[in-house]
């Protein structure tokens, strides 16, 4: 999922998540920081939320169901692999991928699995901390290929100490 695609998403969903709620507009306005004009020009789908309204969406409505089905994970999840699909530290702990996610490829120390839902993909490390994700395989396979690729000053190849 891009941002301008989660943005339509939410710019579309945020009356039907406002009243999944049984929040009145000037309530709602209010919680997500903008006037209630505003909100009124996007339920009446003359205006695009914000990229600061769809963060406080998602995150403040991240147990919405109509935003659960809309975007098939988490929104607030959602928020987090767009924010930090290209970031290269390691971002939480996994549970290790064994209920929901398939392996697809392995290298030492390293998995890429695929989401069986959202079928976006995820690097973890031996650990199960999830370095990378996205929605497409070769982006997160190309930046293993250019990692794994470097040689560290000592003439030693190690994905650890590239990330």
């Amino acid at each position: 999922m891009t941002k301008p695609h989660l943005t339509q998403v939410i710019s579309d969903k945020i009356r039907l998540v406002r009243n999944e709620y049984h929040i009145t507009q000037d309530v709602f306005s209010k919680m997500i920081g903008i006037t209630k004009k505003t909100l009124v020009q996007i339920e009446k789908e003359r205006a695009r939320a914000s990229w600061s309204v769809v963060i406080s969406v998602c995150m403040l409505f991240s147990k919405s169901t109509t935003l659960n089905d809309a975007l098939k994970s988490p929104p607030d999840e959602v928020i987090r692999r767009i924010v930090f699909d290209s970031v290269t530290i390691p971002k939480d702990q996994t549970m290790g991928g064994k209920m929901f996610w398939r392996t697809v490829h392995e290298i030492p120390g390293f998995k890429v699995q695929q989401n069986y839902f959202s079928n976006h993909y995820r690097l973890i490390d031996g650990y199960g901390r999830r370095w990378l994700s996205s929605f497409h395989k070769e982006k997160i396979l190309t930046f293993i290929t250019h990692v794994i690729n470097q040689e560290d000053s000592d003439g030693t190849k190690s994905i650890e100490t590239k990330l």
